[in-house]
């Protein structure tokens, strides 16, 4: 049975979901803030710092940054400068907010202090540009899935995937995801004749952007090049005209990505001398240099291990953490069909296998001990997005062919993926020698009363009680997604689904009790996080 007709625009299909359940998604979003000063996080410091030299001292190496405000992790050095070694947007981005903090806090040097830094620099340049693409989602899957698949999966991927996680701190992976979905919407309109061609501009900066921010997201920029080429080729339209077509978009996008690869390459030339010469060629730090030896800047033949890890770690594996996204893999022979029946579909096939084939070979060829203290591969955060309608789409099928038992299990696949990653992403630095983050780590942490901090700590509510009524909330919409999937919108569904999702459920905890060791890695990482934790129990937080 095929999924119902797409509508003429897709502002016919408004989301229709409870009004409540996105106010309480959008809530953890900006409620939540996991940061420990202790920690130096160096991913997200090394940003923070370059923005603090672009504005205190006007330039881009941070060696005076260094000195006023400390030392940080995640450096390159050439002639004696310190630079972050990260692709540069997320720095320069920070800019108009720490400017406009300095001023609101008495423009002197010291005015603002680290942790208000972190949390606005996430809140404006992680947090709401998710919350923007979460609605971006729901409009694309409202085309294709009916209200309540649409609804859950979105709420699963808000909160049950690497989205929730790196959207909570200042990396770039959750950027990259941003960018290049918003790059995909864009052409995605073009390619339904809703948009003029100058969407071409907004899908050239979306990808230009993209590759300013993580240098590894030119692996999905690849993929909306094939996108691009493939929905206009396939047009019903005549060759030539199609050609025509072809040429202009290209153009049209060269001229909306130039401004971020010009500027790239600028900032190279003046950080490390060459234009196409980045900052993982002068690590500081001699012992992350072999990852980036070998092969293609440190991409090499696939390792059994790497791939093996990457998935399916009960530390950081992504099916481990998002299950539901299990769902994608034989949802793409579901979108396989659709797509023998309907043209538009095409070119959205090829694009996810693309990607996934892409970033299972990267994650595979390049080493998977550089991901650490992290949740989940974070590598992969670009391709999630992407996965979501192939496994919207075998929902749908299993809702509509009538197989309640798989529709269940489904179902709480879906609401494994928000406790397991949500109570992870309370946690969200993740160190290696864990067994299992949310039973070696997360739920130690929880059971002795170390919940995140969060803004509720700042209006004067404590921890544990603030962390409570926030990790309250989350297993609320987890439970809420099981409900929409497994018992609503479907015919007679009887105690089956529920039989069987709970069946589902046993089976993931029972693989996390079986992989969690208690050994002194986990031990000694609990303990550690307790000592530098920013919000202990009976605390509250201050800016």
């Amino acid at each position: 049975m095929s999924v119902p007709e797409a509508p003429a625009a897709p502002e016919a299909r408004a989301s229709r979901a409870p009004r409540a359940v996105y106010a309480v998604l959008v809530a953890l979003y900006v409620l939540l803030f996991p940061y420990h000063p202790g920690l130096r996080s160096p991913n997200e410091l090394c940003r923070l710092w370059q923005t603090r030299a672009l504005v205190e001292y006007g330039t881009l190496d941070i060696n005076r940054a260094l000195k006023d405000f400390g030392y940080v992790g995640d450096l390159s050095v050439k002639d004696g400068k310190y630079y972050p070694s990260k692709a540069p947007l997320l720095s320069f981005a920070a800019v108009p907010v720490y400017a406009v903090l300095r001023a609101w806090s008495g423009g002197f040097l010291y005015a603002v202090r680290e942790v208000p830094l972190v949390f606005f620099s996430r809140l404006i340049l992680t947090v709401l540009p998710t919350l923007l693409l979460l609605w971006l989602v729901r409009r694309f899957l409202g085309t294709y899935l009916s209200p309540g698949v649409a609804d859950a999966v979105t709420v699963t991927y808000g909160l049950g995937s690497l989205a929730f996680s790196y959207s909570l701190l200042f990396m770039s992976h959750q950027t990259t995801a941003v960018l290049l979905f918003g790059g995909f919407y864009a052409l995605w309109r073009l390619a339904r004749g809703e948009w003029r061609e100058r969407g071409y501009l907004v899908a050239g900066a979306c990808a230009g952007a993209t590759v300013a921010a993580e240098y590894t997201g030119a692996l999905g920029v690849l993929g909306l090049v094939l996108y691009a080429v493939l929905s206009v080729l396939w047009r019903e339209e005549p060759p030539r005209a199609r050609w025509v077509r072809l040429g202009r978009g290209a153009g049209l996008a060269l001229v909306g990505a130039l401004p971020f690869v010009v500027g790239l390459m600028l900032y190279h030339q003046a950080a490390f001398g060459h234009p196409l010469e980045s900052g993982y060629k002068h690590l500081n730090d001699a012992a992350y240099q072999p990852w980036h030896l070998g092969g293609f800047l440190g991409i090499r033949y696939p390792d059994p291990r790497a791939f093996a890890l990457s998935f399916f770690s009960p530390l950081r594996g992504l099916f481990a953490l998002s299950p539901f996204l299990l769902l994608a893999l034989p949802g793409v022979a579901v979108l396989r069909r659709e797509a023998r029946a309907r043209r538009e579909m095409r070119a959205h096939l090829w694009l996810v296998v693309a990607l996934l084939a892409g970033y299972t070979y990267f994650t595979s060829a390049f080493s998977y001990d550089s991901w650490g203290w992290t949740t989940g591969p974070r590598h992969l955060t670009g391709l999630v997005p992407f996965l979501l309608l192939p496994a919207g789409l075998l929902l749908e099928r299993l809702r509509t062919s009538g197989h309640p038992a798989l529709l269940g299990a489904a179902a709480a696949l879906c609401t494994a993926s928000i406790a397991f990653t949500g109570v992870a992403t309370f946690v969200n630095y993740v160190p290696d020698d864990v067994s299992n983050v949310v039973l070696g780590l997360a739920v130690p942490l929880l059971r002795a009363g170390y919940l995140p901090p969060s803004v509720l700590n700042l209006l004067g509510i404590p921890n544990p009680v603030a962390g409570v009524l926030l990790l309250a909330l989350l297993l609320g919409l987890a439970g809420w997604v099981f409900v929409r999937l497994g018992l609503h919108g479907t015919e007679r569904p009887g105690a089956t689904p529920l039989i069987a999702g709970l069946a589902m459920l046993a089976l993931l905890l029972g693989l996390q009790t079986a992989t969690v060791k208690h050994h002194s890695g986990d031990q000694g990482a609990v303990r550690f996080l307790e000592k530098v934790w920013l919000v202990p129990p009976g605390r509250t937080l201050g800016f």
